[in-house]
């Protein structure tokens, strides 16, 4: 299993949504083709066919809980696990 499929796994499948590494999900999301453009400490992701926007803030070089669970619910929704990592 490579380190984004365990970052993943890990992002989807978390008993405590309070310990992700900001850049871990930044990894996550840029690996499953979302686009970043940051405005000050704002992080914010895009992608085509995704409705939502995705906006991270990092705390303690953390991500917010409520963030994370925002993530997560994404990639469920649009089921982008399916097509795996995009790009090394």
């Amino acid at each position: 299993m490579s380190k984004f499929d365990k970052l993943l796994t890990t992002l989807l499948f978390a008993n405590s949504d309070n310990n992700f590494h900001f850049d871990d999900v930044v990894k996550i999301l840029l690996s499953l083709g979302f686009k970043m453009r940051i405005n000050g400490s704002h992080h914010i992701f895009t992608k085509e066919n995704v409705i939502e926007i995705i906006n991270l803030q990092p705390k303690n070089n953390m991500v917010k809980a409520y963030q994370v669970k925002q993530v997560r619910e994404i990639i469920i929704k649009y089921k982008l696990w399916q097509n795996g990592k995009q790009s090394e």
